[in-house]
């Protein structure tokens, strides 16, 4: 069956979603009033050298700063040293995005001097999957979306209607939930912490298979490996991984390891299977990129995309109403410092969203309103 990339877009956020007929393959976000750098080609400067970390600090554009290992191009830039660098892993858990000085002639002709500033940027969600697969034909729900796509990406650009498969749309708003229940009866519990992201497997109201029980539970997890694997690429979970399989002792869980690690070969970030812990948990590490879903899916920002995406329905179903939004001052500062989505937001609406920011509000709380 034919795969195709949808491209499927609200107001400053489009859902890039790889299916084959009802099928969700990959997925991710992109949002392009608020990208997340990786890819993006800088010009910084050398802040402080840091031999302990084996590596440095460069200031880059509006304030920010990243880290520069000497293994990627730093090791022989000192303090003050105006250097081209290139993003390679987005800003996560307070720390800024990593860098690397190894670029091509190219790109190093086109450092210059000056203060720090973004030269180009890096390829959005779109263009990654993208290039991840070259034979799918690329459909974008919104003519101006598949206008400014087609430069990038040529004729593989459409522009359809059509809203995507019910078993898709399931399959996405799924990404969002902390547990998820399996044809076989099963769950699976997704919970991502500050230093881990643990996944635990329930058998739940899974039905036996009429053998014994320990053939049955092995059976049992043995079907669920796929779904993990899948969960990890679609969510982007990264990081060190734990996978806690049901009802197993430790001896007999290592009987899956093979086949879980043959799952992850699968995926395009290679993550590495590294084996069982003493407690039989399944260890995996995966390297991060770009931030997981779970990130994404969190805090001011996604609260304030998620208010405008309702109003665009709103506004379709009642376009003699004028959309108007009050929420919580974080809402309403990270809306306001995303240059495209409010934009965005009128260009479909044909007026300008009326804006209000309410203290009394809990942080990310939202109150859609009609004038």
């Amino acid at each position: 069956m034919t795969i195709r990339i949808l491209a499927l877009s609200s107001p400053g956020e489009v859902r890039v979603a790889v299916v084959r007929g009802g099928e969700l393959l990959d997925y991710a976000i992109w949002r392009p009033g608020a990208p997340d750098g990786v890819g993006d080609l800088l010009r910084g400067r050398v802040s402080a050298r840091v031999p302990a970390m084996a590596g440095c600090f460069v200031a880059l554009p509006g304030g920010a700063e990243g880290f520069l290992p000497d293994s990627a191009g730093g090791k022989d830039a000192s303090e003050g040293t105006i250097l081209g660098v290139r993003v390679t892993r987005s800003a996560q858990g307070g720390k800024g995005p990593r860098l690397s000085a190894k670029l091509s002639d190219i790109d190093r002709q086109s450092v210059g001097s000056g203060p720090p500033a973004l030269l180009r940027g890096g390829p959005g969600a779109i263009e990654i999957m993208g290039a991840r697969y070259p034979e799918a034909a690329i459909l974008a729900d919104d003519p101006a979306l598949a206008a400014l796509l087609r430069p990038r990406l040529g004729d593989r650009v459409g522009a359809t209607r059509e809203p995507p498969d019910d078993a898709v749309e399931a399959a996405i708003e799924g990404l969002g939930l902390r547990e998820i229940a399996l044809p076989s009866g099963g769950r699976l519990h997704i919970e991502p912490t500050s230093a881990l992201v643990a996944i635990d497997v329930d058998t739940g109201g899974a039905s036996a298979t009429g053998q014994g029980k320990a053939a049955s539970q092995l059976a049992f997890n043995h079907e669920i490996l796929p779904a993990i694997a899948d969960q990890i690429r679609l969510r982007n979970l990264s990081g060190a991984i734990l996978v806690d399989l049901a009802g197993l002792s430790p001896r007999r869980r290592l009987t899956l390891g093979p086949s879980l690690a043959e799952l992850l070969a699968h995926d395009p970030l290679r993550p590495r299977f590294l084996g069982f812990t003493a407690l039989g948990l399944a260890e995996i590490v995966r390297p991060r990129v770009h931030p997981p879903l779970h990130e994404l899916l969190s805090g001011p920002h996604a609260a304030g995309l998620a208010a405008l995406r309702q109003a665009a329905r709103e506004a379709a179903a009642r376009p003699d109403r004028a959309p108007a939004l009050r929420a919580a001052p974080a809402v309403v500062s990270a809306l306001r410092a995303d240059p495209v989505a409010l934009p965005d937001l009128a260009r479909r609406t044909g007026r300008p969203l009326i804006l209000r920011s309410d203290p009394t509000l809990p942080a990310c709380a939202w109150v859609l309103e009609r004038t």
